[in-house]
């Protein structure tokens, strides 16, 4: 079966997207698919979530470099079926670097392509930086679908228009012709205030076809799951948290036909 791109991204901090990466590919792995999570984020976030620690030279940093392969720099996780491209330090350096560099959009797309092409992982999912910079726009350049992680508050929403107005910059300049919004995913969802509810009403007005049924909850738990280097499955799987993420994997299994066979 063909391998299926997924980009996290948002140029906002603090939305949730890479506890949406490290969950949403722990909960399609759960299910059996294999799945490679891809850590695009110099922080190196969704790497320590994993319980990966971060290693100098072990990154996509290299490879966009022509230095090694991205095949070479995949690491196992503790979760069957999940495995790991790392992040690290040096990777901030390629924000910078890669404007200089010839077809500098295209550059995560051809390290990726030997990945993709072996057939070996049903979804890469990339968590980005949380900025629309050269690392982000990689990542949309080297997509399928796009998905939006997008907390409930109004702040939220002004940045949804910039994201959806890149999507369509880089297919008008056939930089990516496929890409597609594969869907909006509600996350900090707080059920004691109207206003969570008010801002996915207005997401599910503008964009009816594109936000998920499943809306993930502010818990605790889910913040803590980080810190002990856990998907929030292995570290509390009675969580509501698990239980929204396994249910936006069952939608995402079902939408984009990623069942295993």
């Amino acid at each position: 079966m063909p391998t299926t791109v997924f980009t996290i991204a948002n140029q906002k901090g603090g939305v949730g997207k890479t506890t949406t990466a490290v969950n949403l590919a722990a909960a399609l792995a759960e299910k059996k698919i294999h799945t490679l999570l891809v850590d695009l984020d110099p922080q190196a976030n969704a790497t320590s979530a994993v319980g990966v620690e971060k290693q100098a030279g072990k990154s996509l940093y290299g490879p966009m470099h022509g230095e090694g392969s991205a095949v070479e720099m995949i690491v196992p996780t503790a979760y069957e079926h999940l495995a790991l491209l790392p992040s690290e330090e040096d990777l901030a350096a390629a924000e910078i670097e890669l404007a200089q560099m010839e077809n500098y959009l295209g550059k995560l797309r051809a390290v990726l392509e030997p990945i993709r092409s072996s057939g070996g992982y049903r979804a890469i999912i990339i968590d980005c930086p949380p900025a629309l910079g050269m690392l982000s726009m990689n990542s949309l350049a080297a997509a399928d679908y796009l998905l939006i992680a997008l907390q409930c508050e109004y702040l939220a929403l002004e940045g949804l228009g910039q994201i959806l107005r890149n999507v369509e910059r880089l297919k008008t300049a056939h930089i990516n012709d496929a890409l597609e919004v594969g869907g909006i995913v509600m996350t900090m969802f707080d059920l004691r205030t109207n206003l969570s509810r008010q801002v996915v009403d207005e997401v599910k007005q503008h964009l009816p076809d594109k936000i998920f049924n499943s809306v993930i909850p502010r818990t605790v738990r889910l913040s803590e799951a980080p810190s002990f280097g856990k998907p929030i499955f292995a570290y509390d799987p009675l969580n509501p948290g698990a239980t929204a993420y396994r249910n936006l994997a069952k939608e995402i299994i079902e939408r984009f036909g990623l069942a295993a066979k």
